[in-house]
């Protein structure tokens, strides 16, 4: 049983080190999230208005970008609120919530990333099948990759959903997991194994996903002695590199300055590395997909005109 009579709110005590430049932060975040907001929402509208987009490459695209706007709503929101509000507290079911809502961004982000890589290799490996084997395969992966992150983390997180809070200061700006298993009164060796553990299932079958993909995608261009068809190749991956390294930074990022030593760097540095996986690739995603990729740059650039065109016609 839930038992959360010791404590009733958590407090984020990093927003302490905003404190001098708070308007300044309040803007920067806000204008962030509006920018995240219309671009992926822009993004996914293009795809869903151009029938010529409903391929499974671009529903991919579609899903992950539904999971920046996830992500960047389970955190920014809070953070303004709470920048805002001078008291830098959340209710403990509130930073529950924000918990849950985070890491399931992050698995299934992970999730996307990986059946996009399996979407890249069937593409490139078997390019005269890809329509008949992605078709009957990508909804079944799409329900896989968004039941399982929210199912798979929640059975991680009844564990901290079991515990009693002694503790409520939170060293962070926004509620996670292993933060939140610090504050409680008994005993959580067991669960911090079982965190340990989940990382890795959750993080492990992605990985061999991806690696698996990508090394007979480096093969296929290896053996091939046309050099049209290498740089097609790599160019049709390039985006979805990008945003597999752009993501996989921000994670080391925050694992490494979250769970080892930083006190080197500055207030500012650890903030940005923060939060870093939650903001950056809402942020980069829909450029690194909407200018790099010809067809989804060209249904813009025609949706665009068709909307100025009747105000020519009038003037």
């Amino acid at each position: 049983m839930r038992n959360f009579s010791e404590v009733s709110s958590v407090y984020l005590s990093q927003y302490r080190g905003m404190e001098d430049q708070m308007p300044v932060y309040f803007c920067i975040f806000l204008i962030i999230y509006i920018i995240i907001i219309v671009a992926n929402l822009v993004l996914i509208g293009v795809i869903y208005r151009e029938k010529t987009l409903h391929e499974p490459m671009y529903l991919l695209v579609c899903n992950l970008s539904v999971n920046e706007l996830w992500g960047s709503t389970a955190l920014l929101p809070a953070l303004l609120v709470n920048m805002q509000s001078g008291t830098y507290e959340m209710s403990v079911s509130s930073c529950l919530i924000q918990t849950y809502a985070i890491h399931t961004y992050a698995i299934a982000e992970f999730g996307i990333l990986a059946v996009m890589s399996y979407d890249r290799y069937v593409a490139i490996c078997y390019p005269l099948s890809y329509h008949t084997i992605m078709s009957q395969r990508v909804v079944k992966l799409i329900v896989l990759m968004w039941l399982y992150p929210m199912l798979a983390f929640l059975s991680v997180f009844s564990f901290t959903l079991r515990l009693s809070f002694c503790d409520r200061v939170l060293e962070k700006v926004y509620c996670v997991n292993y933060l939140l298993v610090k504050l409680s009164c008994t005993n959580t060796f067991a669960v911090n194994i079982v965190g340990l553990l989940s990382v890795v299932a959750f993080a492990l079958p992605q990985l061999i996903m991806i690696f698996y993909s990508y090394t007979h995608i480096l093969k296929i261009c290896l053996l091939s002695f046309i050099i049209k068809s290498k740089f097609k190749a790599f160019r049709t991956c390039t985006p979805h590199l990008l945003t597999i390294i752009n993501y996989t930074f921000g994670c080391v990022f925050e694992t490494v300055q979250g769970r080892f030593n930083s006190s080197h760097l500055s207030y500012h540095a650890k903030l940005i590395l923060s939060l870093y996986f939650l903001i950056f690739p809402p942020l980069l995603n829909p450029a690194i997909y909407g200018l790099s990729n010809q067809l989804i740059r060209a249904r813009l650039l025609k949706l665009l005109c068709r909307k100025m065109q009747p105000n020519t016609v009038n003037a």
